[in-house]
């Protein structure tokens, strides 16, 4: 069974976040819901049994008055989405080329991955690399 812990992420040009996801990171579009005036109500994109929702950006209810920008608040984050790739270097150099801000450049890690850090074109931080959680007694075996 996949995760069922699935991050959830606003933008303010839904459709457009979509269509970048999906060409640089590989993820496949399962369902959208419009909103009012061309927004996106909700959106789910899919890779390889994981799931992020979407939505347009809205400051109407609860759960809208909650959540920030990263422009809103400095670009910083509270959270980032950790995405696991077979190849970070490529999924770097896609990100590079459809417009990131590579944060951080693919570098190894001291327990056998590879990764870097990267912005969307709306400011949200990506953390992308090699390290399988699933695998975590590769780390322990090595620590």
């Amino acid at each position: 069974m996949p995760s069922i812990a699935i991050p959830c992420l606003r933008y303010r040009d839904t459709p457009a976040a979509i269509d970048w996801l999906c060409e640089v990171f590989g993820f496949e579009c399962q369902l959208t819901v419009p909103g009012a005036g061309g927004a996106i109500a909700h959106a789910q994109l899919t890779l390889d049994g994981g799931m992020i929702m979407l939505g347009s950006v809205s400051s109407e209810g609860e759960y809208g008055r909650l959540l920030a920008q990263p422009d809103e608040i400095g670009g910083r984050e509270t959270q980032t989405v950790y995405l696991q790739v077979e190849d970070a270097d490529r999924v770097c150099e896609r990100a590079r080329n459809a417009g990131a801000v590579i944060l951080q450049e693919p570098a190894n890690t001291e327990f056998g991955s590879r990764g870097f850090l990267c912005r969307d074109r709306e400011g949200h931080v990506w953390n992308v690399g090699t390290y399988d959680p699933w695998q975590v007694t590769q780390f322990l075996d090595q620590s």
